[in-house]
């Protein structure tokens, strides 16, 4: 058994620092990012990842908590305790964070205005993962009606292949569905809420939404975008294809 400052073998330290690598590449984290979590300097993160130190146990036993996964293989492995809490309710889909991580994002989100047949609504999205819930959650900003942006937890299933953004308040629903990501990272689907009406009149409503990576529009414009905006053919043209392609069906009464 390792004692805490016991090196890795050369072949251990060869296989962690590729997984390393391969999940800063996955998360789209800076080094310097990981060696704050890890708290680590960057100059030791950048030898160990380069070969040019082993790891020891206490190293890499940082980075697996940081990263949430387990880094060593066989009989060195960390207790299967130490993850536990890198797995999601059983709810939610039982994913583990590892398999997940390429959903932690901030996205674009866009659906028709509610108010106005002609303008697009959008605003911003982040997924990412919630250690005190051990799950994906999302949170909504930028909306032009803050007082209802919504909040809550991601599912992921493995049986319908789809994602699932709910938010459950006191038993009131609001639901997402929306295909996994495009190569280019772009989601597709329905929104299920209510629409608000005069006084305190709430009307079923469903409409077609979309996520784009924020990173993947230029200058993103956020708020009710008219059809003078320079995104407007770009956002129109993402939610025409949540129909047209299609990645939701909405049928006739």
């Amino acid at each position: 058994m390792l004692t805490p400052d016991k090196q890795l073998s050369a072949e251990q330290s060869r296989q962690v620092a590729e997984t390393i690598r391969e999940e800063i590449a996955r998360r789209r984290i800076s080094r310097q990012a990981l060696a704050e979590q890890a708290k680590l300097s960057l100059s030791t993160l950048e030898k160990v990842l380069g070969g040019r130190r082993p790891f020891t146990l206490a190293t890499t036993v940082r980075l697996e908590q940081a990263l949430g996964v387990s880094l060593r293989k066989g009989q060195d492995a960390a207790p299967a305790a130490a993850v536990n809490g890198d797995v999601s309710p059983d709810g939610l889909g039982a994913y583990s964070r590892r398999s997940v991580a390429w959903l932690e994002d901030v996205y674009v989100t866009l659906r028709p205005s509610f108010g106005d047949k002609e303008a697009i609504y959008a605003y911003r999205t982040e997924i990412a993962w919630d250690p005190t819930v051990s799950s994906l959650v999302f949170r909504e900003g930028e909306r032009l009606d803050a007082a209802y942006a919504q909040f809550g937890e991601v599912a992921v299933p493995n049986q319908s292949g789809h994602i699932y953004l709910v938010t459950n308040r006191h038993g009131q629903h609001r639901l997402i569905t929306v295909s996994r990501p495009r190569i280019s990272g772009e989601m597709y689907g329905i929104i299920t809420t209510l629409l608000a009406g005069r006084g305190s009149m709430l009307t079923p409503i469903a409409a077609p939404i979309a996520f784009l990576p924020v990173k993947s529009v230029a200058s993103p414009t956020l708020g009710r975008i008219s059809p003078d905006d320079a995104n407007y053919p770009l956002y129109r043209e993402h939610l025409r294809r949540t129909t047209d392609e299609p990645f939701a069906v909405f049928l006739p009464g």
